[in-house]
């Protein structure tokens, strides 16, 4: 999604005429699109903000970090703050949350994760893909311990050293799609015994019944 109006105003009034674009989450869709704005602009001035200690890693590798396949979590960085900084001149801001949007000011309002401190930001262009977050029933129990999402390195980790400090044998996957039948598999390479629940009638629902 993004937010683009007046930049020559935007400019102007900022005493700059090197236009300026926020992008807000990084990984797949934040990171590709920083690059790709690089190629096609080597005079824009590009920052990117993600509230994760990651900007750049192989999501699709988590399940198997939990399984030891992948034993090294370094394995799983595709590219570091600065990375894009000499490769890209991409200014990267991890741990930093957008908290506020002010469209008509054209500025955002960061905070920093490690200070609590905020700041004000402007902008010439918006970027958003802050990405989504797992889906969590509003069930009973659904937030007590050994209870676990996956969608970033710290929510593999955590499954790993559950499964480790507790000498855990069983495991319940709730979803039958992608990431869940690769936890299912992990899991299993990882000596537990698994149950996958899927409300659809076949788990990969993406796939045709077939």
């Amino acid at each position: 999604m993004i937010d683009q109006a007046n930049s020559q105003s935007a400019s102007s009034q900022s005493g700059s005429t090197r236009r300026r674009v926020l992008i807000v989450g990084g990984v797949a869709g934040g990171a590709s699109c920083a690059a790709r704005l690089r190629r096609l602009d080597e005079s824009v001035e590009i920052v990117m903000f993600d509230r994760g200690p990651y900007v750049s890693f192989a999501n699709c590798g988590l399940p198997y970090y939990v399984g030891n396949v992948i034993s090294d979590e370094r394995k799983l960085l595709v590219a570091s703050r600065e990375m894009f900084r000499d490769r890209f001149n991409i200014e990267v801001h991890t741990d930093t949350e957008v908290v506020g949007i002010d469209r008509g000011a054209r500025t955002i309002t960061v905070r920093d994760g490690r200070t609590g401190n905020s700041r004000v930001e402007r902008y010439d262009a918006l970027v958003l893909s802050p990405g989504a977050a797992p889906i969590r029933p509003p069930l009973p129990g659904v937030d007590l311990p050994g209870v676990f999402a996956v969608r970033s390195i710290p929510d593999s980790r955590r499954i790993r050293s559950w499964i480790a400090d507790r000498d855990a044998k069983t495991a319940v996957v709730v979803g039958g799609g992608f990431i869940g039948l690769e936890m299912a598999e992990n899991l299993i390479h990882r000596k537990l015994s698994v149950a996958i629940l899927e409300k659809l009638p076949q788990v990969m629902p993406p796939l045709d019944t077939e």
